[in-house]
């Protein structure tokens, strides 16, 4: 049987856009598993997404060996999102496309950080990620999810103080 074919909807769209990470997970030729946050991704054509590859030389490589990745876009408040699963490619920037691949994503990033190549995701297959408290408790509400996440975190809603960031810093460097 034939899967169905993706294409970006208003409502996935919704949900990548309120996404502040996505998660990128591969597999090098071992099968030895990766899951790398990405901090700046975009929709491409109807059927793929562009990421932007700045610090991922771990994910490039898998890549470049096992082509299939999955990749969990989630708002972390509202606990909902999107699984999304295909076939990647990393784009060079000596290749014909990189140009044409890496400007919407160089509009996003300006000079902040230097983009080494576009991954480029042909998304075959979507999921929607949900908490599992929708799913047991199916009167909840995403504004309650939002706010028990806000307490969670122990934040404070927007409209107030926010806690100052953690004193722990964690390593920039992705892990290999």
């Amino acid at each position: 049987m034939h899967a169905p074919h993706f294409s970006w909807t208003s409502d996935r769209l919704h949900w990548l856009q309120r996404s502040v990470l996505c998660w990128l997970a591969t597999a090098n030729a071992e099968g030895q598993p990766n899951v790398s946050p990405k901090e700046v991704f975009v929709p491409w054509e109807q059927d793929k997404l562009l990421i932007a590859h700045i610090a991922s030389p771990v994910s490039a490589h898998n890549i470049g060996q096992q082509s299939q990745v999955c990749i969990s876009c989630l708002d972390v408040f509202a606990q909902k999102g999107l699984k999304l699963q295909g076939v990647a490619t990393v784009v060079w920037p000596d290749e014909p496309t990189y140009p044409t691949l890496a400007a919407p994503l160089k509009a996003l990033i300006g000079d902040r950080f230097p983009l080494r190549g576009v991954i480029r995701v042909h998304v075959r297959e979507c999921q929607t990620i949900l908490a599992p408290s929708y799913v047991l408790f199916p009167e909840t509400t995403e504004s309650e999810q939002i706010r028990a996440a806000w307490h969670s975190y122990t934040m404070r809603l927007p409209d107030s103080e926010v806690l100052p960031p953690p004193t722990t810093p964690l390593s920039n460097k992705e892990t290999p």
